[in-house]
């Protein structure tokens, strides 16, 4: 005789056990401390060598991802979870946003809107990268999209995506890019993450999640790439191996592109990126699951490329930019490199400051604006020399970092 519930009744006196303990869980846990809100004035902090005055250009951006500077001195910012583009002019947040982007897939706490580039011949003609909703065998997800339009009279036109990542999952793979000196556009897709049974398509060289990618302006891939006359590859892949990378940056004196990268705990990397070379991900790493777990048996294997640094405890690395300005001329080539949170604890954002010998050796380490205990989503060196900071938060701000002179002090 079945049970009126239409149950069993221990199965029903499980599911209020688990849901009292849950309770009683939620009851005892202390409530999570809301991140501290960006600084509304300008306030001076000290570094090792310099008193810096940090600047809130603008604030109330909704959690941004990328920002592009134009040669008519606006600034673009993209926000991720609301998908919208936003100009910055004269110093002031333009209260609406440009029309015109894509429709993005912004279900997840790490999809959305992401980067935007300007093409280096004509900062009319923008770049962005995107979570676009895909379908496969009748399941929805989402991937990765590049999309190209043109910027006229305040509104994106002629939007079209020229290139879609070869990929699936449930929008958490990023994107940054990058345009090199030849005009080529380099291009990240992470996601290869072994807790959303993604992390093998690192290795999947019909993947493009876990790459680096290499494209011509138009989203086609360049005749020399270094698998393009290898039907096992994509002909758009550069460089493999990779779970998130997050920065981009060419060298500025060797001209060799640098790259962040993201391990679970423990074990980010910042890579020196080789034409068609692999960096082992998830074979061969130094990181630890969430759960604590080794990724992999051994580091490093004679097949990959090693990390040039490694940071431990993680610092979620995001957004890096080699300075090469005149008002800090104690950081002439040093590396800035943003950090969402350190050890996976909360509110420990902040701007990390690496010096390096001139054999690329790190040999000191500085962390800034840990006081204002914000994540770090990106950072640039702007046209005027200054660093240009921007945070991710749901109540974000762009920060120009500025120094303070002997008669200020």
């Amino acid at each position: 005789m079945s049970h009126p519930l239409g149950t069993r009744p221990a199965l029903v006196l499980l599911v209020v056990t688990l849901a009292l303990v849950a309770a009683i869980a939620s009851a005892q846990a202390p409530p999570a401390v809301p991140a501290l809100p960006p600084p509304s004035e300008t306030v001076v902090l000290p570094t090792a060598e310099y008193q810096i005055r940090v600047v809130p250009v603008v604030r109330g951006l909704s959690h941004p991802w990328g920002l592009a500077f134009r040669q008519n001195g606006e600034i673009l910012v993209t926000e991720r979870d609301t998908g919208t583009l936003r100009v910055i002019r004269d110093g002031q947040l333009v209260e609406r946003p440009i029309p015109g982007v894509p429709e993005v897939f912004a279900e997840s706490a790490r999809a959305g809107l992401m980067d935007v580039a300007v093409h280096p011949d004509d900062d009319r003609v923008v770049y962005l990268t995107y979570s676009k909703v895909v379908e496969r065998d009748g399941q929805r997800g989402s991937t990765v999209a590049l999309a190209r339009g043109r910027l006229d009279a305040g509104a994106l036109t002629e939007v079209r995506d020229i290139f879609v990542a070869n990929g699936f999952d449930r929008g958490i793979a990023a994107s940054r890019l990058l345009f090199a000196p030849d005009g080529r556009l380099f291009m990240t897709v992470g996601g290869a993450y072994r807790f959303a049974s993604t992390g093998d398509y690192a290795q999947d060289p019909g993947m493009h999640f876990g790459k680096l990618l290499r494209l011509n302006d138009d989203g086609t891939a360049p005749d020399d790439n270094p698998f393009i006359d290898d039907p096992d590859y994509l002909p758009e892949i550069y460089s493999m191996g990779h779970r998130n990378q997050l920065g981009l940056i060419f060298h500025p004196e060797t001209g060799d592109l640098w790259a962040t990268e993201n391990g679970p705990q423990g074990g980010d990397e910042l890579n020196i990126i080789t034409r068609g070379a692999n960096y082992g991900w998830p074979i061969a790493s130094y990181s630890r699951e969430y759960s604590g777990v080794p990724v992999s048996q051994t580091p490093w294997l004679a097949d990959f490329e090693s990390p040039e640094l490694l940071w431990w405890p993680s610092i979620a690395p995001s957004g890096l930019t080699f300075y090469t300005g005149t008002d800090f001329p104690a950081w002439q080539g040093n590396l800035f490199v943003g950090s969402m949170m350190e050890g996976r604890m909360r509110h420990t954002g902040h701007l990390e400051r690496i010096v390096f010998n001139p054999q690329r050796q790190e040999i000191a380490r500085e962390s800034l604006l840990v006081e204002l205990k914000q994540r770090i989503r990106d950072v640039r060196q702007g046209p005027d020399g200054f660093l240009y900071v921007l945070t991710e938060e749901d109540d974000a701000v762009l920060l120009r970092i500025e120094p303070v002179h002997d008669h200020e002090q």
